[in-house]
Parts: structure tokens; C-alpha cells; sequence
């Protein structure tokens, strides 16, 4: 299994800062030491990571002057997710993004995942189906999970896209009816999934993702017309 270096963590984390507002567009970062200890890394490590974000056009090298945050970086750059909600979104469309990101994410957790999480993936899992076979909701315990396996993926931008459209997806199917069925379809398609991420197989929790997204899109009744999954 694949780990992400210690070079392109560093580099996350700057770009998260940015993200976040505590560099701003224009800003010159710290000086090598004082952002080195900061981060509690070599000044070798930090220069990789500022060239990691260099090439991507989110830092600039001065030489002589030192690094800076990309003035082209505006604060309008960074769309607030948040402001993605039910009344705002159809289902269908939330689930849509869903099913082009979710599968794709659970493959790389597999692959980036550490023991600890793998193993915390699956205890949220087991609280959904606690929740569910003891007729207490399970909404909760299952953003819990699916928020979990989005950030074992250890990509900074889809781990802070895809929560928000989670959350609005999650409060929209309060409102079905369809729950009876898209809970059945929920414990099996989340047994499969754990079972793939257990033993670290990227391409059957790829699989696994996409046909729980696809199932829970046609107990809703959300697929389209001549989706390989509608069969009425």
C-alpha cells in the first residue's frame, strides 16, 4: 500500500491554511525555521511541499523575497459547500455527485487508510446497523460513516467538498418513504463495503460504493430512464 509522503502531507497542510484564510492570497508565508517548527518538520521536507504547491500555482518563489500565496487565489476561489442544502439542490443531483466521487474515494481509501481507521470504518459501520436493527435512526450513524471512509481517501479538496453534499443528501432522504427497502439495500451494500475495506481491496470497494449509491438512488426513485439499474 501506497502512504502519502511526508513532503506531500506538509504540502496538504499548507494548502488547507490557505484554504482556511490563515495565509491569505498575496501573503508571504513564514520563514523557513519558524515554519518548519511549526509544522514540527525539516526544512527540507517544507521546501519539497512548497514546490509541491508551487507547480500547482498556489504558491509563488521569489527568489531573494521569499514564498508567497498566489494573488490570484481570491476568497471566491473556494466555494462554501455549505451553503449546499436541500432547499437549494435537488436529491437527484446531490446523489449524482455522489456516485462520480464516492466510489472512487472508497478505492483510495483502501489504499491510504491506516490500520486505525480501517478499523474505525468499520465500528461506524456497526453502529449503523445497530441503529437500524433496533429501529433507531440511522441517518446520523450513517454520515458518520461515509464521512469516515471520505477522509481515510486523504484528499484535501473532495474530503472538503463531498461532507457538505453528504449532509444535505442525508437530510433530503428524511423526507422518502421508500426507508424500509433503502435500509435492507443499506446493510447489505455496507456489509459488502467493509468486508473490501478489510482487507485493503481498492477495486471491490470501488464496486461496492457505487452499487449502495445506485440502489439507494432507485429505492427513492431517482435513477433515469434506461439506468442499467431500472428494472420496472
Amino acid at each position: 500500500m501506497k502512504k502519502r509522503n511526508l513532503s506531500q502531507q506538509t504540502a496538504d497542510t499548507l494548502y488547507e491554511m490557505v484554504a482556511d484564510g490563515v495565509l491569505a492570497p498575496g501573503e508571504q508565508l513564514p520563514n523557513e525555521n519558524e515554519l518548519a517548527t511549526k509544522l514540527h518538520i525539516s526544512r527540507t521536507t517544507l521546501r519539497e511541499a512548497i514546490h509541491i504547491l508551487a507547480a500547482q500555482g498556489i504558491l509563488v518563489i521569489h527568489r531573494g523575497r521569499g514564498t508567497f500565496v498566489s494573488s490570484q487565489i481570491h476568497a471566491g476561489d473556494h466555494c462554501d459547500f455549505e451553503q449546499l442544502t436541500p432547499a437549494g439542490s435537488r436529491l437527484q443531483d446531490l446523489l449524482e455527485a455522489r456516485l462520480l466521487f464516492e466510489p472512487g474515494m472508497a478505492a483510495m481509501a483502501c489504499r491510504r487508510a491506516s490500520d486505525q481507521e480501517i478499523d474505525h470504518i468499520l465500528s461506524l459501520g456497526a453502529a449503523v446497523e445497530q441503529a437500524a436493527l433496533s429501529g433507531q435512526s440511522r441517518l446520523e450513524a450513517d454520515r458518520a460513516f461515509h464521512q469516515a471512509i471520505i477522509a481515510a481517501s486523504r484528499n484535501v479538496f473532495l474530503s472538503r467538498l463531498l461532507p457538505a453534499i453528504n449532509c444535505a443528501a442525508t437530510e433530503s432522504a428524511r423526507m422518502q418513504r421508500a426507508e424500509d427497502m433503502l435500509t435492507e439495500y443499506t446493510l447489505q451494500d455496507h456489509a459488502l463495503l467493509m468486508k473490501f475495506l478489510k482487507v485493503r481491496d481498492a477495486d471491490g470497494a470501488r464496486q461496492a460504493m457505487d452499487l449502495h449509491l445506485r440502489r439507494t438512488m432507485l429505492c427513492l426513485n431517482l435513477h433515469e430512464e434506461g439506468d442499467p439499474w431500472d428494472h420496472s
